[in-house]
């Protein structure tokens, strides 16, 4: 397998990703009451969807795999901070931890001793992850180790990088049964097999006992939507989500707004994940025409 086609999945869930997490920004923090006209009539907001931090963050992932193959970390770190830009809806956190490390403080040293030196475990390391899971697809122990590190740089906490973790193993997943006939649960479970032990782990096995049908506000009573921001209750949710819809990137996005809360971080975990499984053809082409343009920077030569 070579780099450019590597890069070539991995800007294929970078897309999915952007264009779930800009549809989502619109919705943001919703209860899934106030979303069912939306998901009911399928009616998307008009006008240019700007995509938030989850987007930004991923195109220095992509930027980095693009120039190294792999996640150098200090660099990752530096381009974070390079490219930081508050009107993205970045949280507190993670704004002080962008602040120290460009004013020369170590990422390690930032992230270790954050949070009282149990380090995050935001969904932020999960939410821009997806494009390492879809390059190193045919390479799990390499996809694991670079979703750790890209974590670790803002996430050390255990559960920051179990969520990062489920969410690349997912996407690398995604692209290695995109043509098999595996079912949401076998999907679920092989995913699993790979999370650290962690209450990720845990509540990911538990989302796999819900069938499809399973009515939303349930749903999210019992594995979470993001509304708190932590990985343990956003990255189930995410991986159900992307189970049951994996080959069908509309009506996964839709069903991830469909349930409210983190929508933004939510659909960009979702959409990093099916587009691997469902491929550009798959993303809307007005979808795509309203999210606005990606920048340069990340993917000039790509």
């Amino acid at each position: 397998m070579t780099h450019e086609e590597r890069l070539t999945r991995a800007r294929t869930s970078l897309t999915g990703l952007s264009v779930g997490d800009a549809l989502g920004g619109f919705f943001e923090l919703s209860s899934p009451r106030n979303l069912s006209h939306f998901v009911t009539n399928r009616t998307p907001p008009q006008g240019t969807w700007r995509f938030t931090d989850d987007t930004n963050m991923a195109l220095s992932i992509y930027a980095i795999l693009r120039e190294h193959q792999h996640i150098n970390q200090d660099a990752l770190a530096q381009s974070f901070v390079k490219h930081y830009d508050r009107s993205r809806g970045y949280g507190r956190g993670m704004r002080a931890m962008v602040a120290r490390i460009g004013k020369g403080q170590h990422w390690r040293e930032v992230s270790y001793n954050f949070y009282g030196g149990n380090g995050s475990y935001g969904n932020g390391g999960a939410m821009r992850v997806a494009p390492i899971g879809a390059y190193f697809a045919d390479d799990l122990p390499a996809c694991i180790t670079n979703a750790r590190a890209s974590a670790e740089i803002t996430h050390a906490h255990p559960e920051g990088i179990a969520g990062a973790i489920t969410i690349a193993i997912a996407a690398a997943l995604a692209h290695q049964h995109r043509t098999t006939d595996i079912t949401s649960t076998e999907f679920m479970h092989a995913v699993c097999e790979h999370i650290p032990s962690s209450e990720v782990k845990t509540h990911c096995e538990r989302a796999i006992a819900f069938p499809i049908d399973t009515p939303r506000i349930e749903l999210v009573e019992s594995l979470g939507n993001g509304t708190k921001m932590t990985a343990q209750r956003t990255v189930p949710l995410a991986l159900w989500l992307s189970a049951h819809y994996r080959n069908n990137f509309e009506e996964a996005i839709w069903q991830t707004l469909s349930c409210g809360g983190d929508t933004d971080t939510i659909g960009a975990m979702v959409g990093g994940i099916v587009a691997v499984s469902a491929g550009m053809a798959g993303i809307l082409v007005q979808w795509l025409s309203q999210r606005e343009p990606l920048p340069a920077w990340a993917i000039a030569d790509a």
